[in-house]
């Protein structure tokens, strides 16, 4: 009788719960991260007699989750992988937001400014028509300063984004400590203390969208978080901080720090692989630097350009003078690392500067200077957009901009950030004043002979480089028989002021005064085209041009700006220049890039978000609670209660009988 009420006894508790799970499992359906729990029951050792073992039911052994250690791991993973791919699209949308193509974009504005001096060239001393070329340098100036300031509040973002986002990283480590003491203290009296389990993994899981970490379990039911390759986050009841530091070169840039014994230890980008954090760090060392460089990049070659240009003419002051700068941009800087040697007030031991030589050879990209260590006095130059690396000394120049060591140069272990470009546009604006200021003349003028029996005419002269010379004028253009090796081309002398005579031979469509390919070379520093064709003993006279207002040779020259390729130039090893890009070409390829990287960066979010999405739910699948599962175990657990009661009503009916016989 007492078996027969033992086993029943057993069997309600072991179905009651059973059933206690099941209402668990099915109020929790819904909360995230909650894992489905169940009642795992055994059977209790035999009871000996002398006619054999006699069982006693069942017992209940503990309450287990179901839970996967490889799926959990995976779905950590996904995760952050899908969380950095979708931050950097979001990130990269604001960028490409910059860069609007058509007509508020910076190659139309460029165009504008350049084709407003076709009225210049046709009204040289008209007012109005200079009026609307200054109108549309502000406008030009104003649009790319205003990209480079956006791009300057899109850093300012980052760096906001990357404390906000730490600071949640910190207070999730934190719980993930707290909850580890808790599980460890709990993990004493022999069961898994399952809720808490679940809270720790959910707690994981939220830790990845920032930061993608690697977990590993303890024999004390401790979870240790580890990122970046192996760098420990919590380990036991203890959290390591994060922190947003400065950029060893740059302080409006942030670094990503860990707390350490000896301080805070930087992070190497590269080691963290998933996360917001990770794609917050890198849209700021890669997409915007690369964005401010191909503005900037954009901006110095275009207002050098114009501005030599305008150096090459004449304007209307009262006398004539030299043109004078269009526009101002921002210069080279060179930023060192904040570890490199000090004076004993403070200040940094050493200086580099930077001068532009050729702003045509610009690139878009930074460099990095490092001293040799070995202290042998060279000096190791990387150009970070390519890894090109080459050996610099003091004045070296490359790239279009030329190297100076200030009185101490660097020593070893110094490095610097040599920045180029990347404030070119920000610091932009239009410096010129007066209309008046506008050197729309050319130093020179050319007549041709009235006794001309050619149809020759000058089409237009002006000053191309630094190297024409007023002091050669006049200039006598004499031209005689065709050429003996080419009869299309006739040969001409140039006879200068000193009495010097240059020979060469011309063709139509050819310039005369600035041709490298001449054999020998022609360089006087001016270009001459002609309309028509010259004969045998025609001549041409080059003298100064004594009426600027009515000259418009060097505004004709502002027109062909437009169509040469001076962006990006590059030199190479032979000495020879690669030809470049017009600022219309180079701010197209801009737009290109930015929109490469964004429809790339959109179809990665995309792919990853799903299989992040496949993950989870291969987690949950196994994890996760079914109701319908749970409808079917709500029935046989009610049904195995409801047996066991019947087990203790008769057992219960017996034993009145019992006592009502032995009452008789």
């Amino acid at each position: 009788m007492s078996g027969l009420l033992s086993i029943g006894v057993r069997a309600m508790f072991a179905n009651q719960a059973a059933l206690q799970a099941v209402g668990q499992n099915i109020a929790n359906a819904n909360t995230p991260g909650y894992s489905r729990q169940s009642v795992v029951l055994t059977t209790p050792e035999g009871q000996f007699t002398g006619a054999g073992y006699f069982g006693k039911g069942v017992t209940i052994e503990t309450v287990e989750r179901a839970h996967n250690e490889f799926l959990t791991r995976q779905a950590y993973t996904t995760k952050a992988i899908a969380h950095m791919d979708s931050t950097r699209m979001s990130q990269l949308s604001q960028l490409e937001k910059i860069f609007p193509p058509g007509e508020t974009g910076l190659g139309a504005a460029a165009g504008q400014f350049l084709n407003a001096m076709v009225d210049v060239s046709s009204r040289p001393s008209d007012p109005s028509a200079r009026q609307v070329v200054m109108g549309r340098a502000t406008e030009v100036a104003a649009r790319f300063s205003s990209a480079g300031q956006q791009l300057v509040e899109l850093q300012s973002g980052v760096v906001s984004d990357l404390k906000a986002n730490v600071d949640v990283v910190n207070e999730l480590s934190k719980q993930i400590a707290f909850a580890n003491d808790q599980i460890s203290r709990a993990n004493g009296n022999g069961h898994t203390p399952n809720d808490l389990l679940d809270q720790r993994d959910k707690l994981v899981s939220e830790l990845s969208k920032y930061i993608q970490v690697s977990t590993l379990p303890a024999s004390d039911g401790t979870l240790g978080v580890f990122i970046g390759g192996g760098q420990r986050l919590v380990l036991g009841a203890q959290a390591q901080e994060l922190s947003v530091t400065q950029d060893p070169y740059d302080s409006s840039r942030a670094a990503l720090s860990i707390s350490d014994s000896g301080g805070p230890r930087s992070l190497d980008e590269s080691v963290l692989t998933g996360g917001s954090l990770s794609a917050l760090l890198q849209y700021q060392n890669k997409d915007l630097q690369d964005a401010r460089n191909l503005l900037g990049q954009m901006a110095a070659a275009l207002a050098s350009r114009v501005n030599g240009q305008q150096a090459l003419g004449l304007d209307l002051s009262d006398p004539p003078g030299k043109g004078v700068p269009i526009f101002g941009f921002g210069q080279p800087r060179a930023l060192p690392a904040t570890t490199n040697a000090r004076a004993p007030d403070g200040s940094f031991a050493s200086n580099v500067s930077m001068t532009i030589t050729n702003a045509s050879q610009l690139q878009a990209s930074a460099y990095r200077l490092e001293s040799d260590l070995s202290g042998s006095g060279t000096y190791k130059l990387t150009r970070l957009s390519d890894g090109y690396t080459q050996n610099v000394a003091d004045g070296d120049t490359v790239d279009g901009f030329k190297i100076n060591f200030g009185a101490t140069p660097p020593a070893p272990g110094d490095s610097y950030r040599l920045e180029p470009v990347a404030q070119a546009a920000v610091e932009m604006r239009r410096v010129l004043e007066q209309p008046t200021g506008i050197a729309a003349a050319s130093p020179l003028t050319a007549t041709t002979n009235v006794d001309n029996k050619g149809s020759a005419t000058v089409n237009s002269i002006y000053a191309v480089n630094d190297r024409f010379d007023a002091t050669k004028l006049p200039i006598s253009l004499a031209f005689g028989d065709p050429d003996p090796a080419n009869p299309a081309k006739l040969q001409y002398t140039l006879t200068l002021a000193d009495g010097s005579v240059l020979n060469g031979t011309w063709a139509a469509g050819q310039n005369i005064g600035n041709e490298p390919n001449a054999v020998p070379p022609i360089d006087l520093g001016f270009e001459m085209s002609l309309n028509g064709v010259p004969r045998k003993d025609d001549t041409i006279s080059l003298e100064r041009t004594q009426f600027p207002a009515t000259n418009n040779g060097n505004a004709k020259a502002f027109l062909n700006i437009q169509g040469e390729k001076f962006v990006g130039q590059r030199q190479r090893p032979d000495g020879s220049i690669a030809v470049g890009a017009t600022i219309n070409e180079a701010y197209s390829a801009t737009m290109s890039e930015i929109g490469s990287r964004v429809q790339g960066a959109t179809y990665l979010s995309s792919v990853s978000v799903a299989v992040a999405a496949d993950a989870e739910q291969t987690r949950a699948g196994q994890a996760g609670v079914n109701l319908d599962e749970e409808a079917a175990r709500l029935m046989q657990f009610q049904q195995g209660y409801q047996a066991a009661a019947k087990v203790l009503q008769a057992a219960q009916k017996l034993f009145d009988e019992l006592l009502q016989m032995a009452a008789r």
